[in-house]
């Protein structure tokens, strides 16, 4: 064979690549010398390892806070990744199939599983004495304050199912946004527990992302989950796989997670004769138990009975 011989598959990409140039008014000849002189991709480039092992920054030198941080920050990194299935089932309303929503939203549940699964390495990962010492050098900081939980929650269901149960009654799914907001459930969580106040958590969190979380509530007014999923024709919605899927993800988030948090608490908080107080002051015995609150992201796909003893069985 030739030295010059170019077989015919490399000829057919570098076309491909000079039309693809060509289209934006490009240079095909300058990408192409780019090409000699760039680096190859090294895996911690691209994941940018060491930037990533370098962003926990301890508060004290107690050995167990760096868990604390990394599980949280991995957390985080759970959240970013149901978000983005999300933003994917938002942009196609109009063209989803069944299949393709079930599919992603089983992608969610896998996220929750592994998150609620791992969730051992805070309840049995940290020393409690450890715990209870570097947890007063993060005040007021609260994992209460994690606004992409609060997005997983306004991206999947009609904000008045968000709005406190005490208040749900006065609002209508036309209800305006700002005027439902107020009444969010999660502020209950964040009060004094004698005085009624708002603690500095929940005043820290609503002047960072309130104005976020309002436009992004508005956004989602129409292509929230179940708002998609009730968009589907009708024999789309009485797809099995994609019900299943659906009361997975109200279980996985309105329930089993809250209830891992809840445990976390008990071990390291509960004490006689008076809990200990959370680190940004929230109300952690009213707030964490799913069956308080009783939020349901798709109420239609549940019975009565279930209904009714929300969250009460996985909480006994």
């Amino acid at each position: 064979m030739s030295e010059n011989h170019i077989d015919a598959d490399v000829v057919s990409l570098i076309n491909q690549l000079k039309e693809k140039y060509e289209e934006n008014s490009q240079d095909f000849k300058a990408y192409l010398e780019g090409l000699v002189y760039q680096e190859y991709t090294s895996y911690w480039d691209y994941i940018m390892v060491d930037t990533l092992l370098s962003l926990q920054k301890p508060k004290t030198n107690i050995p167990d806070e760096e868990i604390f941080i990394m599980y949280h920050q991995i957390t985080e990194l759970y959240f970013k990744l149901s978000l983005h299935e999300i933003k994917q089932l938002s942009s196609r309303k109009g063209k989803l199939t069944a299949a393709f929503f079930a599919q992603r939203v089983k992608r969610i549940n896998a996220y929750f599983r592994n998150l609620t699964n791992s969730f051992e390495i805070m309840v049995e990962g940290m020393e409690k004495e450890q715990f209870l010492k570097f947890r007063m050098s993060l005040l007021p900081a609260s994992g209460f304050q994690s606004a992409q939980y609060r997005m997983i929650e306004i991206c999947s269901t009609p904000l008045i199912l968000l709005v406190d149960k005490a208040h749900r009654d006065q609002f209508s799914t036309d209800s305006d946004i700002e005027d439902m907001f107020k009444f969010i459930y999660w502020k209950h969580g964040a009060t004094e527990v004698g005085s009624g106040i708002k603690t500095l958590t929940l005043t820290q969190f609503e002047n960072k992302y309130v104005g976020k979380l309002v436009r992004l509530a508005k956004e989602y007014k129409d292509i929230n989950l179940s708002e998609l999923y009730q968009s589907l024709p009708v024999e789309d919605q009485q797809n099995e796989e994609l019900i299943k899927q659906l009361k997975r993800l109200d279980q996985n988030v309105n329930v089993n997670w809250p209830l891992v948090h809840y445990k976390s608490a008990v071990k390291y908080l509960q004490k006689q004769p008076a809990d200990v107080a959370a680190t940004g002051g929230t109300n952690w015995q009213k707030y964490l138990p799913p069956r308080f609150q009783v939020r349901v992201f798709f109420p239609q796909l549940w019975n009565e009975q279930e209904m009714a003893e929300w969250g009460k069985s996985a909480f006994e």
